[in-house]
C-alpha cells in the first residue's frame, strides 16, 4: 500500500518485542519518534525497546511516549564509538529474545550485522551496497528527511505514519527544573543554543551574542544554553552580549533542558540536538542551517519554525565540493554558516516573539 513516503507492507504476527537500533544524538532520537508512534499503532501488543545510548535513556526517563524501555548499547564500531570493554553477553540478555529488529542507524554497513547478530525473526531498515541485507531493506541515499526515513523504513514492517512532526511529552519534572534555572529572568524569553557537535554548523558566537543583546535591551529575557562540554562557548555568548538579562545555563540536566524549550516563546539555534528537541516540545524556533543539513533535518513547516540557509556548496578554506557523499571530507572545522546575515535571524526571532 502506498502512503506518499513509502510502501506499507503487511505487518508480521505474533510480534512481542520490537528492537530498534538508533544511535547518534538527541537530534537523531527526535527525529525517530514518529517512527516509534508508527511501530506502536500498527503492533499495539508489543514491547519497544531503543537501543541508544546513555543521553536517551536519560531524555526519556518517566517521559510518556511509545518507548517502553531503553537498552545502552555496548561499544561497537560505527555504531557506538566509546572506549572500555564490550559486554555483548550482557547487553543480549538485557535486551531479550527479538521478533522484529528495526534498523534506523545509517546506512547499515556496521549497524545491519549488530543488529543481526541479535538474531531477531525478522527485519527492516536501510542498506548501502555493502551492507548486509535484511528482511525488507530499502536503498541507503544520505540526502533524505531523516523523519521521513525512518518513517519509510517502519513502513516496511507495516506501521502506517501516525504523525510526521515529532513530539515530547512535557514532563511536571521538566517545568519544575525549569522554574528554578529561570527564576528573576524576564519574559518573553529567548533561549539561544549557539553549540553543534560538528564546527561546521556552528553560526559564531558574536553573531548569538549580538541578537541577545538586542531582544534585552527589548525587555525580554535571554538563555543561553548548552552542555558542560559547551559552557565556554556558552559563556562567551552571554559576556559578549554584555545585558544583565542575558543568562548563561550550562549545567541544566536534560530535564531542565527541556522545561527551559517547553518555557521559551522562541529558540534560536545552529542545526542541533536543543533545536530539535524544542521543536518537539512545541516551541517556536529560528534555525541556523547549511543546506544539507536542512535537507536532512530541517523544519517542514515555516509558520513557527524558520529556517535559515547557507548557500556554501565547497570548504571556505581548501575549495574542496561539501555536497558530494563520494567526496571525502576535507579536514578543516570552519563554519559552513557563517555567512547567514545577522539582519535575517533578527528578523525572524522579533516575529516569533511578537
Amino acid at each position: 500500500m502506498r502512503t506518499g513516503i513509502g510502501s506499507v507492507e503487511p505487518v508480521w504476527p505474533d510480534v512481542r518485542r520490537i528492537a530498534v537500533l538508533r544511535g547518534g544524538g538527541l537530534g537523531d532520537l527526535v527525529f525517530a519518534m514518529p517512527a516509534f508512534e508508527a511501530l506502536d499503532a500498527a503492533y499495539p501488543d508489543a514491547e519497544i525497546v531503543l537501543l541508544g545510548v546513555p543521553g536517551f535513556a536519560e531524555l526519556l526517563a518517566d517521559r510518556p511516549g511509545p518507548v517502553d524501555r531503553v537498552v545502552t548499547l555496548p561499544p561497537a564500531k560505527g555504531v557506538y564509538e566509546v572506549d572500555g570493554p564490550c559486554d555483548w553477553d550482557g547487553f543480549a540478555r538485557a535486551v531479550g529474545p527479538i521478533d522484529l529488529g528495526v534498523q534506523l542507524h545509517g546506512g547499515g554497513r556496521n549497524s545491519n550485522p549488530f543488529l543481526l547478530r541479535l538474531a531477531p525473526r525478522w527485519t527492516v531498515g536501510a542498506c548501502t551496497p555493502d551492507a548486509a541485507e535484511l528482511t525488507r531493506w530499502l536503498p541507503y541515499r544520505y540526502y533524505q528527511n531523516e523523519v521521513m526515513r525512518a518513517l519509510e523504513i517502519v513502513g516496511l514492517a507495516g506501521a502506517a505514519p501516525v504523525s510526521v512532526v515529532p513530539r515530547l511529552a512535557v514532563t511536571p519534572r521538566d517545568l519544575a527544573n525549569a522554574a528554578a534555572a529561570l527564576d528573576g529572568l524576564p519574559e518573553p524569553l529567548l533561549t539561544i543554543h549557539p553549540g553543534a557537535t560538528d564546527p561546521r554548523r556552528r553560526w559564531p558566537a558574536e553573531r548569538f551574542a549580538e541578537i541577545a543583546a538586542a531582544v534585552a535591551a527589548g525587555g525580554a529575557g535571554v538563555a543561553v544554553v548548552g552542555s558542560p562540554a559547551e559552557r565556554d562557548l556558552v559563556g562567551k555568548v552571554a559576556a559578549l552580549a554584555g545585558a544583565p538579562s542575558v543568562w548563561p545555563l550550562a549545567d541544566l540536566d536534560l530535564a531542565g533542558l527541556c522545561g527551559v524549550l517547553a518555557a521559551s516563546r522562541v529558540v534560536l539555534a545552529n542545526d542541533s540536538g536543543p533545536r530539535h528537541i524544542a521543536e518537539a516540545v512545541g516551541t517556536a524556533t529560528v534555525g541556523v542551517f547549511w543546506l544539507g543539513n536542512a535537507l536532512n533535518a530541517g523544519s517542514l513547516g515555516r509558520g513557527n519554525h524558520r529556517v535559515l540557509l547557507s548557500w556554501t556548496t565547497r570548504c571556505p578554506e581548501c575549495g574542496v565540493d561539501c555536497t558530494r557523499e563520494d567526496v571525502p571530507r576535507c579536514e578543516h572545522d570552519v563554519s559552513f554558516v557563517a555567512g547567514v546575515p545577522v539582519a535575517d535571524a533578527m528578523r525572524e526571532v522579533v516575529d516569533l516573539l511578537d
